[in-house]
């Protein structure tokens, strides 16, 4: 399993749609201001490759984890 990091406010509607029709499971961690929300997309290994192409081809900034991050280190990585 993979997971993708994306900040919510990246995201347009219908590029979160077509995200979410190829994810295993979407979570969104929300923070209170001055921090953003993020979208943590989970993506089995089968799919991850549509994945990274579709944000590649939409240019959408996303992170790449092996394991699932806990809200301190999606915390830290805004800091």
């Amino acid at each position: 399993m993979w997971y993708f990091l994306i900040k919510q406010r990246t995201l347009a509607n219908s590029q979160f749609q077509a995200l979410q029709k190829k994810a295993s499971v979407v979570e969104i961690e929300p923070f209170s201001e001055p921090y953003e929300n993020w979208y943590v997309f989970s993506v089995e290994k089968e799919t991850y490759q549509a994945f990274v192409d579709y944000l590649d081809r939409e240019g959408i900034v996303y992170s790449l984890v092996s394991t699932r991050p806990t809200r301190a280190e999606l915390l830290a990585e805004m800091s």
